[in-house]
């Protein structure tokens, strides 16, 4: 039986770098302002990849005529699930907060999950007596791969909108402004999960510490402000509690346990 997880696996994969990666903040402003090239491009971009991830991982699906009509049904609804938010955002029915962008982002992996059924069509008792983990090779680099996505650039997203209403408090004599700060502490979060996945799957807790040790002494002089010092603790404790999260499935994944000592 072709696996659902595979299928779940390339497809959300395709998801989280199309929306987490690929799409700029260009193309986020343009979309705001509803322009039709930046949803065929962001549509596109969805499009060939969630075809080239699926086609890789499960050949057989590319030469019948279903999956692209499936990948395509995907990414028509996941820009109608955009440009629904973005309008109740405008009319002031929604906020653009985290709870929102987790909706979304949940919407959006419920509509993933539902293609990858359409695709695989597996009988519902089949997949209860077969399930398993991991069912094939394929599986563990997709796992790994949406992971790292998932955590480094879809955690820098819940760790700023998350952070927001910090950053609307006057941080003026900090002498950057709240986009200035926002973006510099997304860049930095993405290496900062980078390192902590990373240093789990290879065994290293201990480099966990010496990450959170160098962020506080670069950034020692700016603590003395208790507006950031609350900004850069949370955010921290955040990122690092993301980078956590996702090594500790990693080495469920590659060990069969959790355990931090080789």
């Amino acid at each position: 039986m072709q696996s659902l997880l595979t299928a779940f696996l390339g497809l959300y994969l395709s998801h989280l770098l199309t929306d987490f990666v690929l799409q700029s903040d260009r193309m986020i402003a343009d979309k705001k302002r509803r322009s039709a090239l930046a949803y065929a491009g962001h549509g596109a971009i969805h499009f060939f990849s969630a075809a080239l991830f699926l086609g890789f991982a499960i050949p057989g699906l590319a030469l019948r005529w279903s999956f692209y009509a499936s990948i395509l049904g995907l990414v028509l609804v996941h820009l109608a699930i955009d440009r629904l938010k973005l309008y109740l955002v405008r009319s002031g029915t929604l906020t653009d907060g985290a709870t929102t962008f987790l909706a979304d982002q949940a919407l959006h992996t419920l509509t993933v999950f539902l293609t990858a059924w359409l695709l695989i069509r597996p009988p519902f008792w089949a997949l209860l007596e077969k399930f398993r983990w991991v069912q094939s090779a394929i599986e563990k680099p997709l796992v790994v791969s949406v992971v790292y996505v998932g955590v480094i650039f879809g955690g820098g997203y819940v760790v700023r909108f998350l952070t927001k209403p910090l950053t609307k408090q006057d941080m003026s004599i900090l002498g950057e402004t709240s986009n200035e700060m926002q973006n510099a502490g997304m860049y930095i979060g993405w290496l900062e999960r980078f390192v902590v996945l990373t240093a789990l799957v290879l065994q290293s807790p201990a480099t966990v510490g010496l990450i959170l040790t160098a962020k506080s002494i670069a950034r020692y002089p700016e603590m003395k402000s208790v507006r950031f010092a609350e900004y850069f603790l949370i955010g921290t404790l955040l990122s690092m509690s993301l980078g956590i999260l996702g090594g500790l499935i990693l080495l469920k994944l590659f060990y069969g346990t959790i355990t931090l000592s080789r």
